[in-house]
């Protein structure tokens, strides 16, 4: 379940109502009631503001990180409203929490975005928000001309009434409007074939403003007497501090206070990663220079022996005992033992950092009744909890805006510089803005689990798979997890439902977990991005060995549409025949039978990822030198209605971006208990020559039901990519990144 629905909500009459605001337009939203005082003043406490010149201002309750979703919820609304969308201007909202007997609700519905969820969990009520706020115009504008509601109909601004040849503006309704009670049913939503805004190309409301620098990040908050704060946080993985000398720190213009801040201790669940000591002062500089100018003495910490190679060494012996067995279907060893032939192979996924071009920053104020909390995040929910943690204040007393995010990728999620942020605050009595720098980032970061993969499958006579093992030692995201038994570590790092479950009768999933000191958490679209990359590589590996078409062996076993149960996250159920769809399409698209020269091949890869779907197909060059050339991309996603297309197009472009700059050179290293990254020239993202200007992406809808895009199009980009250089080389890469194997081959 996810962290947002884990809090008790309000019922549809308890949320909903309607009322004239203080400046005389029209809202639907909370109740009076829950709002705390002075909120009025201070934000709009509502879903939908109708003004009387018929402009309409409707609230984004979630959090934006780049995934369109403040311009793709108020569509929803906008839609079930028939407003101009010419007309409608968005508001970011706060976090919005009331206690009741039951404990704390949402004034606001569940705010959170990770997953691919933003949209999902908002489909049907933000279209009921809009439904309502249209419904009682119509009875306003019904009782006004005396006639019965279902004679009237609107378009976009306007209540008409054909047969009494009426038509009323929104704007003059307000008043009618406000003094209806709400039905006891809901209106009915409209049908999708009605739909004028949802599923049609518009721009993202704030692109201008991004594009002019005038988007307003966690960064550039100022506020009045604010002081900044930096931390020099344990260079060791879990050490903390012994002792430490801050007298030539104090000696730096603008150093105001010095103070250690301690961390969990190893095996202990994080409410923040590291101990260090923060620096408090005037301005940024004053803050890095003064944490420069530290004396540290470090505590041995247990983690000073941990190193990648210890790491991967330990996973080799781990494959070679008997791990965890967490699905065993059908009659697996007498399978493997009759097949025909056998294929056989390992992988290895890297540890890779977040690396949001934001780097984690937080502004907090604690006063003694009170905290207000400024922040990129991605679960304002989990801010208000770890301020109320730190203060010992009532959640009520927590007031939390959320800015646009510059990047999120699942590094907002945890909320540990707020966790910082707030002790500071409160230890100083201060304002105060702590900045993370891109050493801090990258040093300091739950990252993506690293894990060697043992994949082995048995075909008969025919060349069908008839059993299949998937055997992986890693460290997993969910180590130091509150309450998380050790026998549950394995749940995010591989899922039972993903396939080819249901498609192979005889199949078998095995985990060894590897507690290695370095914090762990998800990363864009999580163990999928592992996952795929293993699973289409050794499909690839499988045809190649058994002289099979990669293409036809993948549409054989995806079959056709048909609903299979799924119990892991994107569920309920899973449809292979949408996969074989997408690949089909993309293997099409990009001419994947053409007769190529010597150097140059072909690949794809699909798959399915938090309720969606899509496929990349890749045509690769490498030179006699080693040197690849990404000439040609075909992606295509299925996410059922694509509500914000432009939005979705966007995400599939920068996942397949995402994607395939990790696979060509991105790995975290751990050398003496220490993370060797620290910037941009040790840690590569890929340059935008990388990639080919031949680059397509293709929307394939299939039914009414949206799903988040967030993540869908990444994980498939990678063995894309790989399989395309095994077809121009014969070289096959298991190890990610490639980094320069192309040059080492022989």
């Amino acid at each position: 379940m996810s962290a947002r629905r884990q809090e008790v909500r309000l019922n549809r009459r308890e949320f909903i109502v309607m009322g004239i605001g203080v400046a005389g337009s029209l809202v639907i939203g909370i109740p009076a009631a829950a709002l705390a005082e002075g909120d009025r003043e201070r934000m709009i406490g509502f879903f939908v503001q109708i003004d009387a010149d018929g402009n309409v201002i409707i609230g984004s309750n979630q959090p934006e990180i780049g995934q369109g979703i403040r311009t793709a919820l108020p569509m929803l609304v906008a839609e079930e409203l028939d407003a101009e969308w010419s007309k409608v201007s968005v508001r970011q909202m706060p976090l919005g929490i009331v206690k009741t007997e039951d404990g704390y609700t949402w004034k606001y519905g569940g705010q959170g975005v990770g997953g691919s969820t933003g949209l999902t969990d908002n489909w049907d009520y933000m279209r009921e928000v809009g439904a309502i706020a249209r419904q009682q115009l119509v009875r306003a504008a019904a009782a006004r001309i005396g006639v019965d509601p279902a004679q009237c109909t609107t378009r976009p601004g306007v209540v008409l009434c054909s047969a009494a040849g009426v038509e009323i503006s929104y704007g003059s309704l307000i008043a009618d409007a406000a003094q209806l009670d709400l039905p006891d049913e809901p209106p009915e939503l409209k049908s999708v074939d009605d739909y004028r805004i949802v599923g049609s190309r518009r721009k993202t409301v704030d692109a201008f403003e991004i594009v002019t620098g005038r988007a307003k990040y966690g960064t550039d908050t100022i506020r009045p007497d604010m002081r900044y704060a930096a931390i020099a946080r344990a260079p060791v993985l879990n050490a903390g501090v012994e002792s430490f000398d801050d007298s030539r720190a104090r000696q730096i213009e603008g150093v105001l206070d010095v103070f250690a801040i301690e961390g969990p201790k190893m095996g202990e669940p994080y409410f923040l990663l590291a101990s260090g000591v923060a620096v408090v002062a005037t301005s940024t500089w004053a803050a890095m220079e003064g944490k420069a100018a530290l004396d540290i003495k470090w505590q041995e910490s247990p983690s000073a022996d941990d190193s990648s190679n210890k790491f991967w060494q330990e996973n080799e012996a781990m494959l070679q005992t008997r791990g965890q067995v967490v699905l065993d279907d059908g009659n697996f060893d007498s399978a493997m033992a009759d097949a025909t032939k056998v294929v056989e192979h390992r992988y290895r996924i890297p540890f890779v950092a977040h690396a949001p071009m934001e780097p984690q920053n937080c502004y907090a104020y604690v006063q003694e009744d009170r905290c207000h909390v400024i922040v990129p995040t991605q679960m304002p929910s989990g801010a208000s909890r770890a301020a109320a943690r730190v203060t010992g204040l009532p959640r009520e007393n927590i007031h939390v805006d959320m800015t646009r995010v510059g990047g999120g990728f699942g590094r907002r999620m945890p909320v540990d510089y707020v966790t910082e942020a707030t002790l500071i605050s409160q230890r100083t009595g201060w304002p105060i803005q702590l900045l993370w720098s891109r050493e801090d980032d990258m040093r300091n970061d739950f990252y993506r689990p690293g894990g060697l993969h043992e994949m082995r499958a048995g075909l008969d006579d025919d060349g069908k798979v008839v059993a299949w093992t998937q055997r992986l030692a890693s460290g997993s995201k969910h180590y130091r997890r509150p309450n998380k038994p050790d026998d549950e570590l394995w749940t995010p790092e591989l899922y039972p439902d993903d396939f080819p479950r249901r498609m192979v009768d005889n199949m078998r999933l095995e985990y060894f977990h590897n507690a290695i000191g370095l914090p762990r958490g998800s990363w864009r679209a999580p163990a999928h991005t592992a996952n795929a990359f293993v699973v289409q590589s050794f499909l690839d590996e499988i045809a190649h060995e058994t002289g099979q078409d990669p293409l036809q062996l993948r549409l054989e076993m995806l079959g056709e549409d048909r609903e299979l149960g799924y119990s892991n996250h994107g569920g309920p159920t899973f449809n292979p025949g949408r996969l074989a769809r997408l690949v089909d399409f993309v293997a099409e698209r990009i001419d994947y039978t053409q007769e190529l020269p010597k150097g140059r091949g072909i690949g794809f890869a699909t798959h399915f990822t938090f309720g969606g779907y899509a496929a990349h197909a890749m045509e690769v060059t490498v030179s006699d030198a080693g040197e690849l050339t990404i000439e040609r991309i075909v992606a295509a996603i299925d996410c059922g209605l694509a509500v914000h297309p432009n939005a979705v197009a966007a995400q599939l472009e920068g996942g397949t971006i995402d994607g395939l700059s990790t696979a060509l050179g991105l790995e975290i290293t751990v050398k003496d208990g220490q993370v060797e990254q620290s910037n941009f020239d040790n840690y590569p993202l890929a340059r935008i020559a990388a990639f080919p200007a031949k680059f397509e992406t293709h929307i394939l809808p299939f039914n009414d039901i949206p799903t988040g895009v967030g993540e869908i199009g990444l994980p498939s980009a990678a063995p894309a990519l790989t399989n395309a250089i095994f077809a121009a080389t014969g070289k096959r890469i298991r190890t990610l990144p490639i980094g320069d194997q192309l040059r080492r081959r022989a």
